[in-house]
């Protein structure tokens, strides 16, 4: 199940407790104070791993701790410092705390301590004096660091295809790229977002692919609006339009009127408005659609998913834009 988004509790281990023990030793008091510090809390840490894909990990278990250190011994044997707890996420992820970002995690391996574990406490030893030789009493190890947070995922991806439902963006991610999502004739065929990459000996492109988007998308209906913020990181759109559609400049219109309601740095984005399913309209449709856009000044390239045709022009001006 794709997961893009969580609230998770976090806390760094606590510090081991200082020991209050005595040596046997003859003429000293209680045999000498001995008692060792303990150790110190495990960190949390968050670390970038491009082989998790969704935030689905945090979905099930919502309470991650690190490790308490180890309270104090006798012989002045500190206790073990508390193991850190290394969290794994996907690339692209940041973490919000009361609604304030603190980190944005993109690069892949990229780690940061986010939480520090407490201090251990003293053992006696270190209480005694020449008043006070043998003191009865230690230091308790501090309390670990614990928050709240909201981790969020945003894809990192160099084009970002956007369109109605059944406009055919995963057959065109199919063609493009190896990723192999599901394709089929009905509306919202694909129910998150998905990931291919297009290689060449010149480029490699990451190019994601989200939900169709209807009218009302950008306020909540449908499935589109919930993985808009998977295009915000994007270089480019690639807006696919149906050629077959009634009216492919009022389909197109109220998609570009959804994604400036989501974010205006979205609607800012370069765009390339390409017409596919050209295997299903004549010469003249073709020439209709060409001039309608022509008329909102608007450059299109028609294409076929189905039958590849002008997908190479597709992929030149992709370079052109991101390169």
């Amino acid at each position: 199940m794709f997961i893009d988004e969580v609230e998770i509790y976090v806390r760094a281990g606590k510090g081991g407790d200082g020991a209050v023990s005595f040596r046997h030793e003859k003429y000293i008091p209680n045999g000498g104070p001995d008692g060792g510090d303990g150790g110190r809390g495990g960190n949390v840490l968050f670390e970038v791993d491009d082989r998790v894909h969704t935030l689905s990990d945090f979905a099930r278990k919502k309470r991650f701790m690190a490790q308490n250190g180890q309270n104090g011994m006798g012989r002045n044997r500190a206790g073990k410092k508390g193991e850190d707890l290394i969290l794994k996420v996907p690339t692209g992820t940041l973490i919000y705390h009361k609604g304030e970002l603190m980190y944005d995690l993109t690069q892949k391996g990229e780690q940061i301590v986010l939480l520090k574990g407490g201090n251990g406490g003293w053992g006696n030893q270190h209480f005694a004096t020449s008043i006070k030789q043998a003191p009865e009493w230690a230091k308790e190890g501090q309390k670990g660091e614990s928050l709240k947070l909201d981790l969020v995922l945003k894809t990192i991806a160099d084009v970002g295809l956007v369109g109605l439902p059944n406009a055919g963006k995963s057959t065109l991610l199919s063609v493009l790229t190896s990723a192999r999502p599901k394709i089929a004739d009905y509306p919202f065929t694909t129910l998150e977002p998905n990931l291919g990459t297009y290689v060449d000996r010149d480029s490699r492109i990451i190019i994601a692919d989200i939900p169709g988007l209807i009218e009302g998308a950008s306020g909540g209906k449908g499935l589109g609006c919930t993985f808009l913020k998977h295009i915000e990181r994007t270089k480019i759109i690639v807006h696919l339009i149906d050629a077959s559609s009634p009216d492919s400049v009022a389909g197109y219109k109220m998609i570009r009127n959804e994604l400036k309601k989501f974010s205006k740095e979205l609607s800012k984005k370069p765009e390339i408005i390409a017409i596919n399913k050209i295997e299903l309209i004549s010469d003249d449709k073709k020439e209709e659609i060409k001039s309608a856009f022509g008329r909102i000044r608007k450059k299109t390239i028609l294409i076929s998913a189905s039958t590849h045709q002008n997908i190479d022009k597709l992929i030149n001006e992709i370079k052109s834009k991101i390169c």
